[in-house]
């Protein structure tokens, strides 16, 4: 790469992309196989429950922590260490339903371990690239989370269905660990004759050591006291919510309120993933040509896609069950989560664009919000349904599925109000 002079800082956000696509292919194949094992030997559901919500417990804990860990230690080292430890664990933990201890403090590793990256993740891109690629690169790098989950949705139920539950493990471990080599052979912690203007760390010379990076003390006060930041915290927090509602929900919506076949419906249950990981990386693109032509500034930038993805998305959220066929209710969720991921050009960004040396500290405040949302929206989704049963409502009545989908419609409006009130588009910490 260095022979083809390939710029480093572009490396490093393919690199970034590959990592946020195996996450979430991971994410994706645990709920799979673990679904398949168990349905095998007949656990219940609230056992079931149980061990996928496990994941979501560890993460959230690990997110401030990782945040300051990336900060202080190297975003670069520490999203190696918490790779490592994520695809050992998918290595080393035998899938089976009956041993759940065993399982619950695995799910608890990866969480915990997958916790660490997003806000790693931001450290680095704060670090190597420049304003001017900022919405692109985040965007790209994001995008492969949707790419990841739309490829295990679409292949590895068919690895289950040939080779067992376990082969989807050993799988994630192996593309884990690749991706570790990869990283570690590649990647590196920028210099300022790299890209002088990408750096947001400053580079003090050590006569002992040569030279390192020293990051800023955190302001903590100010991060707490921010509106912008909480403009960035509700919004990460509405994200997460709708889309944990589609990924959890929608399928439940097919089998019992369409009363369809998911093996019916063939690739055309990727799609909503898929839209996300093209309109991710429209919302990067435009974004920047925005901002380099200087036709709107980053603030008017940041929220103009930000409420069009939002409102947008609030808007085929609270028709989609008004639709009973596959194919509607499939074109409203992928209209849905395509526009909510052009949302993440306004305010997924935003970490970087006001506190470009703390970016990693402010993702890992947002992103507790963001996994705190999946707990109680997928939560809260259960006892709505669980309400309509109680008041003898079927399923697949239109009132039973309606909250359900308007409560992430009206959090969307929400907080495209707050961050068209209150956000910014300039640096706010030094």
């Amino acid at each position: 790469m260095e022979r083809m002079r390939f710029p480093k800082r572009y490396v490093i956000v393919i690199l970034t992309f590959i990592c946020t696509n195996v996450c979430y292919i991971e994410r994706m194949g645990f709920s799979i196989a673990y679904t398949a094992a168990a349905d095998a030997i007949s656990v219940n559901q609230s056992s079931k429950g149980m061990i996928l919500s496990t994941f979501y417990y560890g993460y959230v804990l690990s997110q401030i922590p990782g945040g300051w860990a990336a900060q202080s230690l190297g975003g670069r080292q520490v999203l190696l260490l918490s790779f490592l430890l994520w695809s050992s664990t998918c290595a080393l933990i035998p899938l089976d339903p009956d041993r759940i201890i065993i399982l619950v403090i695995a799910r608890l590793l990866v969480g915990v371990a997958q916790g660490f990256i997003f806000p790693s993740i931001h450290t680095v891109l704060a670090q190597w690239v420049p304003p001017h690629e900022r919405s692109r690169s985040v965007s790209l790098t994001t995008s492969g989370m949707y790419l990841g989950a739309a490829a295990g949705m679409l292949l590895l139920p068919g690895l289950v269905r040939i080779q067992g539950p376990q082969s989807v493990f050993l799988v994630e471990a192996a593309l884990g660990i690749t991706w570790c080599i990869l990283w570690y052979k590649f990647s590196s912690d920028p210099l300022h004759s790299d890209h002088p203007k990408a750096t947001t760390l400053p580079i003090i010379k050590s006569k002992e050591k040569g030279s390192s990076l020293h990051p800023s003390k955190v302001p903590w006060k100010k991060i707490i006291c921010s509106l912008p930041v909480w403009a960035i915290v509700a919004n990460n927090f509405t994200f997460h919510y709708a889309l944990y509602i589609l990924m959890n929900w929608l399928p439940t919506y097919f089998e019992l309120g369409l009363q369809l076949s998911l093996q019916d419906m063939g690739s055309s249950k990727m799609l909503p993933y898929f839209n996300m990981f093209v309109f991710s990386n429209i919302g990067g693109v435009l974004a920047d040509y925005l901002i380099t032509r200087r036709i709107l500034s980053v603030t008017r930038t940041r929220k103009l896609l930000n409420t069009l993805g939002f409102v947008i998305s609030a808007l085929a959220l609270m028709v989609l069950p008004l639709f009973k066929t596959s194919s509607g209710t499939v074109l409203c969720s992928s209209i849905s989560l395509g526009f909510l991921a052009l949302g993440r050009a306004g305010f997924a960004v935003n970490h970087m664009d006001i506190a470009p040396r703390h970016a990693g500290i402010v993702m890992g405040v947002s992103n507790t919000a963001g996994t705190l949302a999946g707990i109680i929206g997928v939560g809260l989704t259960g006892r709505i349904l669980e309400a309509a049963k109680a008041a003898d409502m079927e399923l697949s009545r239109l009132e039973s599925w309606k909250p359900v989908f308007s409560i992430p419609g009206y959090l969307c409006i929400l907080s495209a109000l707050i961050f068209l009130l209150f956000s910014r588009g300039e640096r706010i910490f030094e």
